[in-house]
């Protein structure tokens, strides 16, 4: 297919963008520079009219919220920690699959208050015990999370659980579930109104693609 509205699409490098690309090709979209070993931050496509901006992965909705990009891939838990005010969500990709748990030693107890929780979902953890009536001292950390209970930063650490693996090895377990994430595509609201014909074009072809998955 082709787009007759130019249209900026924010994605971010690693898992989200590598997992993106075939959903992106089905809908007719290629980069024509691999962003793994390019420099550049704006990628052109086979597309003209469409192209690509590599930022982090929590500034994609800030990008797209103020207009810097039209439409982005952002992933759940970027999307609850900062609010999707400006945007719509009007896809599950279905990719960059993952669960947000609390976690901690097998014989962790998750019941007294005051418990002091390392993570770096910070507002996702505050919902989660508010809404179970507990009162909880958040730590912020922006890596190495499995370490805190271990040194004894924390009692629990809310974090993206994949497979286990990096817990397990670190003798921690998941205690609770809080979410099920996957990335979803988010749309800028005046995009959605101005280039709404392109828009919705990506958009069928998109979900053609998620449900062939």
């Amino acid at each position: 297919m082709e787009f007759t509205d130019s249209l900026t699409i924010a994605l971010s490098k690693g898992r989200i963008f590598e997992q993106a690309l075939p959903l992106l090709a089905h809908a007719g979209i290629e980069p024509r520079d691999d962003p793994e070993s390019s420099r550049k931050l704006i990628l052109e496509t086979n597309q003209p009219h469409v192209k690509l901006v590599i930022i982090r992965a929590s500034d994609v909705p800030t990008y797209v919220q103020y207009g810097a990009a039209d439409l982005g891939v952002a992933g759940k838990d970027v999307l609850m920690e900062q609010g999707s005010a400006g945007l719509y969500e009007p896809l599950d990709l279905r990719i960059a699959r993952c669960r947000m748990m609390v976690a901690g030693v097998p014989e962790a107890d998750l019941g007294p208050d005051r418990l002091r929780i390392a993570t770096k979902y910070v507002a996702s953890t505050e919902r989660h015990f508010a809404a179970k009536g507990q009162q909880v001292e958040i730590i912020k950390l922006y890596g190495s999370m499995e370490l805190a209970p271990l040194v004894g930063l924390s009692d629990l650490i809310v974090d993206l659980v994949e497979s286990g693996n990096t817990l397990e090895a670190n003798g921690l377990v998941p205690l609770e579930h809080i979410a099920d994430i996957s990335s979803r595509l988010v749309v800028n609201k005046a995009t959605w109104k101005m280039k709404h014909r392109s828009v919705m074009a990506l958009l069928e072809v998109l979900r053609e693609a998620v449900a062939k998955v």
